[in-house]
């Protein structure tokens, strides 16, 4: 994607079988490398349901996705908030 000079990637879920740019099952993120700083913008709760269900990223992907904080633990409910009762 992108223009002359000016790439941008789509980062997608595809089959194994697929051809590199053929079919893919669903768009989860971008990534715009000349911009300053580079931006990446990935869906993390279809990131991690896909890596659930055994989805392998390649090597590429795996960078980004730490770079996105898609390995960090999920942020958690504010503290305290399990434990009050509700009425």
């Amino acid at each position: 994607m992108g223009r002359k000079k000016q790439p941008e990637y789509r980062i997608v879920v595809a089959e194994r079988t697929a051809a590199r740019d053929g079919r893919f099952i669903e768009t989860i993120g971008h990534y715009r490398p000349r911009e300053k700083p580079a931006v990446v913008h990935v869906d993390e709760t279809r990131a991690r349901a896909w890596l659930a269900q055994g989805a392998t990223p390649s090597e590429t992907v795996r960078s980004l996705f730490k770079r996105a904080g898609v390995y960090a633990a999920p942020a958690a409910a504010a503290p305290g908030a399990a434990d009050t009762p509700t009425a």
